[in-house]
């Protein structure tokens, strides 16, 4: 199931420059713009490579400018936006764009027709461009001018006087190193080139996605010169640019392609494990998208996963919530299984890093979920490969860990209470996922008991004491712990009257507002309260936050609800959490959904159903195969926030997953 743009959009450049597309390395490094090749963010480029040293990416190529010279004149295949203008008008001839195994385009100019495709080599800060002349009355000239960045992916790029412009000549290419501390670029192709040096500054490059979000949005590129390549009629040709000289463009761009067909049959073999059903159509497409977030760190190998792409890196949390979708649910345990050993070592005081740094010194540990969710990811699992020898030797220490820190005190104020339950924060801290900030405070204060981290406290007692148990061991609390905090957690959160759980209980006093967190009280493997409880949050969540593209985190009906993200990044801050619609939330809904079923098989057929505009849009939409951070509360939801997340794809590929598997029960 490949999108395919057509002609229609593809020449209308209102509605080409929302559709995105994403190419990725497997280690943090990306290629990424929109169908027309015209970046519309500073995020967007044709090499943001992830380096070791200096740590971070870095948009090196921020794109080619591609000509095809016929006898018949010039046909501009690029496109920007400068003040007031798109030039060069490239889109007029741009036929149609797809994604196979990377993305394709495909462009039409009197009788010539010319393919290109773009790949990135896995494990490598490399990406090829094959050009392919299809069609043509006679042989033509490609002409393709570099422009580049050479800056932090988060900044820009204004011409300076400090740039080295000097080209070295290589195989077939050239190489530059614009400035000390920071790599070669070394640019290639498979047919000897005639390379033109020609140092000049493309200035004012205008970013409208960046202006939308109310940021500086002007940039200038270097280009140090042209390359230019005669191609017959039915002849292509490979360029790449790279962090290293390459030898043989044509066996890496044939290597790639092996790579990204075995993991397609993966993805495929995966679906038909789930069942033969509606539910697993969409399922391979939805795997492979998947297989943009697990990475290894550049220098270190470590196993990972990004956030979200362009502009997130790994963070805990996201890690947690993303793994079992895109490792145990999507064919690769072992590479889930490495990941949760890997995020071992970097517990301290029982918390696991909210955000990871190059330097383990650096790592943010403001989070308290992010401990709690490695017990939900080390159930998951379990759950789906039954290792528990794995659980034993290099997990179960770790979870040991982080329950006694959490009993005894540990940082943010975070510690078991006399009745059990577990306070984390003060008025200024934002520990949940609910973390934004306006003006240096929280959007959404959750400290003292937010109900969620209950829910998963509950959740990892509980476990702890089953695992325990079945080792052999007697763990160092009371045994009646559990059921001291599950009466605890209902007689301070449930709301009889109305029934739903409040969101936070601090300084005496229930915060009653209905949020999407009370659900990890029905998801989660334990859950606190009774099976009538259970159906009544399910109630009150579907009625009051559901969406066919996921759960707004505020009731429309409280005066705090924002129903759009928009505006400057403090006005998008403040919509953030507070109705704004979030697609992974889907993921405990429906679990929750299918727990409290009388008929399971019919609960499945039926939240499939309701989810058919996000499958759609995922398949079909703008994200091309990715699944956007966010949308808007109010109809028409809107895609928003970072374009592919991690937490989105994966928990919609788990859902997907849990619905087949019951529909073939």
């Amino acid at each position: 199931m490949n999108p395919v743009i057509s002609e229609s959009t593809c020449r209308n450049p209102g509605a080409a420059l929302r559709n995105e597309w994403l190419e990725t390395n497997g280690m943090g490094g990306y290629a990424s713009s929109t169908i027309l090749h015209c970046n519309t963010r500073k995020y967007h480029g044709l090499l943001v490579a992830a380096l070791a040293e200096p740590a971070g990416r870095f948009t090196l190529l921020s794109k080619f400018e591609e000509t095809l010279i016929t006898r018949k004149g010039e046909i501009p295949l690029s496109c920007n936006l400068y003040p007031g203008v798109i030039h060069p008008d490239g889109y007029r001839h741009l036929y149609e764009f797809r994604i196979e195994e990377g993305p394709v385009s495909i462009y039409q100019a009197g009788d010539y027709t010319l393919s290109k495709s773009i790949l990135m080599i896995q494990g490598e800060n490399t990406v090829l461009v094959r050009y392919h002349l299809m069609q043509g009355s006679s042989p033509a000239t490609l002409r393709l001018n570099p422009l580049l960045a050479f800056r932090r992916h988060h900044e820009l790029k204004q011409e300076d006087a400090y740039l080295n412009p000097s080209l070295s000549s290589i195989l077939q290419g050239f190489q530059i190193k614009p400035y000390q501390g920071l790599p070669s670029l070394f640019i290639q192709a498979s047919r000897k080139p005639a390379v033109h040096a020609d140092p000049n500054w493309y200035r004012h490059f205008e970013y409208s996605a960046e202006a939308e979000r109310g940021y500086d949005h002007h940039e200038d590129c270097f280009c140090p010169g042209r390359l230019k390549i005669r191609l017959r009629p039915g002849e292509e040709v490979i360029v790449s640019a790279s962090l290293k000289e390459q030898t043989n463009l044509t066996g890496a761009w044939e290597g790639e392609i092996t790579l990204r067909k075995a993991n397609a049959r993966t993805a495929e073999a995966v679906a038909r494990a789930a069942g033969d059903n509606d539910f697993t159509a969409p399922l391979p497409a939805l795997i492979r998208s998947g297989y943009h977030f697990p990475i290894r760190t550049p220098g270190t190998g470590r196993a990972t996963i990004i956030a979200g792409y362009p502009w997130f890196d790994d963070w805990g949390r996201d890690t947690l919530i993303s793994l079992p979708g895109l490792t145990f649910y999507s064919g690769r345990p072992e590479l889930g299984a490495e990941i949760l050993k890997a995020v071992a070592p970097h517990e301290r005081d029982g918390l696991i890093p909210n955000c990871f740094a190059a330097d383990p010194a650096h790592h943010a540990y403001n989070s308290v979920d992010a401990s709690l969710l490695y017990f939900w990811a080390v159930q998951q699992f379990l759950e789906c490969t039954g290792d528990r020898e794995t659980v034993r030797v290099h997990l179960w220490p770790v979870l040991k860990r982080i329950l006694e820190k959490f009993m005894t005190g540990t940082r943010f104020d975070t510690t078991m209470t006399s009745d059990g339950l577990l306070h984390a924060g003060n008025r200024h801290t934002q520990l949940t996922w609910m973390d934004a900030t306006s003006h240096g405070e929280p959007v959404t204060p959750r400290h003292g008991f937010a109900v969620d981290l209950n829910a998963l406290w509950y959740n990892a007692i509980r476990f702890a004491g089953e695992f325990a148990k079945s080792l052999g061991e007697t763990l160092p609390w009371p045994p009646d712990l559990a059921t001291r905090i599950q009466k605890s957690f209902r007689n301070t959160f449930w709301i009889e009257e109305a029934g739903y759980l409040g969101d936070s209980f601090s300084d005496g006093t229930l915060d009653r507002s209905i949020r999407p967190n009370q659900i990890f009280a029905v998801s989660l493997h334990f859950s606190p309260l009774t099976k009538t409880q259970q159906k009544r949050v399910v109630e009150v969540v579907r009625r009051e936050l559901f969406t066919p593209f996921g759960l707004r985190t505020l009731s429309p009906r409280d005066p705090a609800y924002r129903g759009r993200y928009e505006g400057d990044q403090p006005t998008r801050d403040a919509a953030y959490h507070q109705g704004t619609v979030w697609p992974w939330l889907l993921g405990p809904f429906g679990e929750a959904v299918l727990r409290v079923a009388d008929d399971r098989k019919t609960a499945a057929r039926d939240l499939a159903g309701t989810l058919r505009p996000l499958l759609e849009y995922s398949l079909t939409g703008p994200g091309l195969i990715n699944v956007p951070e966010i949308f808007d509360g109010d109809a028409p939801q809107r895609p928003n926030g970072c374009p592919a997340q991690a937490w989105s794809s994966a928990e919609l590929i788990r859902l997907f997953t849990l619905c087949a598997r019951t529909i073939s029960d």
